[in-house]
């Protein structure tokens, strides 16, 4: 009897047009989806009878309400798990903004230590905040002449921004080279970018599907919705990403009928994050110091049963909070001082699938966070600070001329989509 084996199997995501509506099998959009595993299944109550009989036995046992359960992890690549972290964060992405003028030649760019540099425009040439652009973006210029070309091209963060004046460190180590105002120049968010909004929240819902390839059985899964996520980040080895998935039904096929879906993307085949490439900034300075970090964002869904029903009839969202964990080598009083003092600190993390100037990232902002602890080890080693925060809805962000953030609590960046 032949046995599925894993490494056979098949996952497939679709997005349903509505609760109650399980995607088509020739759906056009249905993706194979990246795994590290998958562990979705169908879960039933059960009761068991409490009669007292003579015979001392127990004389029935009931299946109850039915569910979908279960969890997708993998590891974390540009544009691979982007219909997901959208349902997270409760917004479809957005493509990235650029500057109002297209060739603006009053901007000049200034080298100032290591990796970072500024550019500044004169104030009668618009402004990078109206422009829309926000501290923790990664953006690229284009249009610098020689010898200040290597300012083109180069995926650099946004650590400091005001009308005027955008200071950013280059991710590949390359330093901003020094040039005066004058040449056409452009400057662009890269990719597309999710985050919790204030209003219109998406509602998704999808069509999940194990196809067991060396059986020829599926097990479909619909009205799902995707709870939550966690991502890992460690000093070593591949950045990780765990998603959270409730559901309300599924299908079971047999042999002969399966696949289900029947026209199917390609998974995508970006490279792999690892946080050795990349840059951590909190309170606009980097922290080269940090162990690993993790980052974790809760939808708090429920769902509860009806009479007359053994499936529940709907999944509500919850809040939405975002929490997280930094661990730290203790080189300074400045990091615990954030947890005494109860300080109001920024985190900008970015991470690159290698050391390209153009390498493909993704990059994580949230504007307003506070930090909760800062215990330390007293191992044989350096010593090493735990430190766990809560991100915090931005009062102060927005989108008026003001404005250098996001109102938002945390918002993703993905250079590999367009």
């Amino acid at each position: 009897m032949a046995v599925a084996s894993a490494i056979e199997k098949k996952l497939v995501i679709g997005k349903q047009s509505a609760k109650g509506t399980i995607c088509a099998a020739a759906l056009s959009t249905a993706q194979y989806l990246r795994r590290v595993s998958s562990t979705l299944d169908v879960k039933k109550e059960t009761y068991q009878s409490n009669e007292k009989n003579a015979n001392r036995q127990i004389m029935d046992f009931r299946h109850g309400v039915k569910s979908v359960e279960g969890s997708i992890s993998g590891e974390l690549s540009p544009g691979t798990y982007k219909l997901f972290m959208a349902s997270v964060l409760r917004k479809d992405f957005v493509a990235g903004i650029s500057m109002k003028v297209a060739a603006a030649n009053n901007v000049a760019a200034a080298s100032t230590t290591g990796a970072t540099g500024t550019f500044t425009r004169d104030d009668a040439g618009g402004s990078f905040i109206t422009d829309g652009f926000k501290v923790g973006d990664v953006v690229r210029w284009t249009g610098w002449k020689t010898p200040a070309t290597a300012n083109n091209g180069h995926n650099m963060l946004i650590t400091a921004l005001s009308a005027t004046v955008m200071t950013v460190v280059t991710l590949d180590g390359v330093a901003v080279v020094t040039r005066a105002k004058g040449d056409g120049v452009a400057c662009s968010v890269v990719g597309m970018k999710s985050w919790v909004p204030t209003t219109a929240h998406t509602e998704d819902w999808y069509t999940i599907e194990h196809y067991f390839s060396d059986l020829d059985i599926s097990e479909v899964f619909y009205d799902c919705k995707v709870g939550g996520m966690s991502i890992k980040l460690p000093a070593t080895g591949m950045a990780t990403i765990d998603f959270n998935v409730m559901g309300l039904n599924y299908n079971h096929l047999v042999a002969g009928t399966s696949p289900y879906f029947t026209s199917v993307v390609a998974e995508g085949t970006k490279g792999v994050l690892a946080a050795v490439n990349g840059a951590i900034y909190v309170n606009g300075s980097a922290v080269a110091l940090i162990t690993g970090m993790d980052i974790n964002i809760a939808g708090n869904l429920s769902s509860n049963p009806v009479i007359g029903s053994n499936t529940k009839p709907d999944i509500f969202d919850g809040k939405i909070v975002v929490t997280g964990n930094m661990t730290v080598y203790f080189s300074d009083a400045t990091m615990r001082d954030y947890f005494i003092n109860e300080t109001e600190v920024a985190v900008n993390a970015v991470f690159t699938t290698g050391n390209a100037a153009n390498a493909d990232f993704i990059a994580i902002s949230m504007p307003r966070c506070k930090v909760g602890g800062a215990s330390k080890d007293d191992g044989d080693s350096g010593i090493v600070m735990t430190m766990p925060f809560q991100a915090l809805y931005d009062t102060a962000g927005g989108t008026t001329t003001t404005e250098d953030t996001l109102a938002t609590t945390i918002s993703i960046q993905d250079s590999s989509l367009s």
